[in-house]
């Protein structure tokens, strides 16, 4: 009993790792997390598509059995991510029952819930899934699970709620007030379009928003002098919650960005040593760059305008025909490039992307004044670099030795 109860528990904490918790961290996360977006992409393609009736005429046997394996693959995912709810960091405090019913209950479970529910309606009451196109669409929220940009805007208008609504409400309050001073104007002139208030709510919304469909204008002078200060007005009010999102999105990326480069900086053990202000004053100088698989960061004889820390990954120095074409593996916390640099001269190594790999690059210039103002680093990168160089040695002399 016991040994089942391991194996749960330790299938349950798999299938939330490649779920939930690291969706770049492992081969299978990766393929599973690709896969479902991938069927995501398919399946809303498809619902579009099929609306077209000459594609449905020809395809629509094709299009039902995309639906179905779509709809099939989603309500295993539903379940799974039912079954590991216990994992996630906000329910571990609760018994598996309530954390499965929190998970339920919550956005991104509703989100889940309505994509699979076309399947179950549909298998109750018709095999036509084209009466559920508005289910099947609102799959486009699974999205915000895998778009970073999604998510972060999400987060932006949950947190600037409170003023948004409040454009909202001055929003409401302008169009009542030139509905009613509109209609006060123009009511006798055209009652069929400002008899009453709510009649006119429908021009002062529109002309608000700044579309001004132009199927109600007022004749008047006095109608078009408050037709102006309305449209005026509503500039305004679009610009207001524009400004407000647009501002705290790009508050919430600068911040995230921050975060991230900070935790790579400090992974660097060059910069260990270093204090908070120290760390920060880095991080205006570092700049990240990301490569992939067999990428080349540099090749040998090109000319040196930066240096390079590893914040994940490995990289390959293969060195020049002076040092006998010798290769040497870089990974995590290491540095290179600083010797070209330094010396102001061309490459003499050519670096390859080992694995997929994430770069601090500090340019050649900023680095001088680094070591200006902090003289320990540029010691201990020689005592790095030194130490480096004898462990090359070292390998050398073994596989002579090995050799002979």
């Amino acid at each position: 009993m016991s040994e089942g109860r391991a194996f749960h528990a330790e299938a349950r904490h798999y299938l939330y790792e490649i779920l939930e918790s690291a969706p770049q961290g492992s081969r299978a996360a990766i393929i599973v997390n690709r896969g479902i977006a991938l069927l995501l992409i398919v399946s809303i393609a498809t619902t579009v598509l099929e609306s077209v009736p000459q594609l449905r005429a020809s395809y629509g046997m094709l299009f039902k059995w995309v639906e179905y394996v779509s709809l099939a693959a989603f309500s295993v995912e539903y379940y799974v991510r039912v079954w590991i709810a216990p994992e996630h960091l906000l329910y571990r405090q609760m018994s598996a029952f309530n954390a499965c019913k929190a998970y339920i209950f919550s956005a991104q479970g509703i989100v889940d819930f309505f994509t699979v529910a076309p399947l179950w309606v549909a298998l109750v009451s018709s095999d036509d899934l084209r009466v559920l196109v508005i289910l099947r669409v609102l799959r486009v929220l699974k999205f915000a699970r895998y778009s970073s940009g999604m998510r972060s805007l999400l987060e932006v208008l949950e947190s600037e709620r409170r003023a948004l609504l409040a454009c909202l409400v001055i929003l409401l309050c302008a169009t009542l007030v030139s509905a009613t001073a509109m209609h006060l104007v123009e009511g006798q002139i055209q009652p069929d379009k400002f008899g009453s208030i709510p009649e006119a709510m429908w021009w002062a919304v529109v002309t608000l928003t700044t579309i001004g469909y132009g199927d109600v204008v007022p004749v008047t002078g006095i109608g078009r002098m408050i037709a102006s200060f309305t449209i005026i007005g509503g500039l305004i009010m679009i610009a207001l919650p524009v400004g407000i999102v647009a501002n705290a999105f790009s508050e919430m990326i600068h911040r995230r960005d921050f975060i991230v480069n900070w935790n790579m900086v400090a992974r660097v053990p060059l910069f260990s040593h270093l204090t908070a202000t120290d760390i920060a004053h880095i991080m205006q100088l570092l700049h990240a760059r990301q490569f992939e698989r067999g990428d080349i960061v540099f090749r040998r004889g090109e000319p040196a305008h930066s240096m390079y820390f590893i914040a994940e990954g490995e990289v390959e120095i293969e060195l020049g025909p002076e040092q006998r074409g010798r290769r040497i593996s870089l990974g995590a916390g290491h540095f290179f490039g600083e010797s070209s640099v330094l010396k102001r001269m061309e490459r003499s190594a050519t670096v390859r992307a080992v694995s997929r790999l994430r770069l601090l690059v500090l340019d050649a210039d900023d680095l001088r004044a680094l070591i200006a103002r902090e003289p320990g680093i540029a010691k201990k990168i020689d005592m790095i670099v030194h130490r480096r160089g004898q462990t090359v040695e070292m390998d050398d002399a073994v596989k002579e030795a090995s050799v002979s």
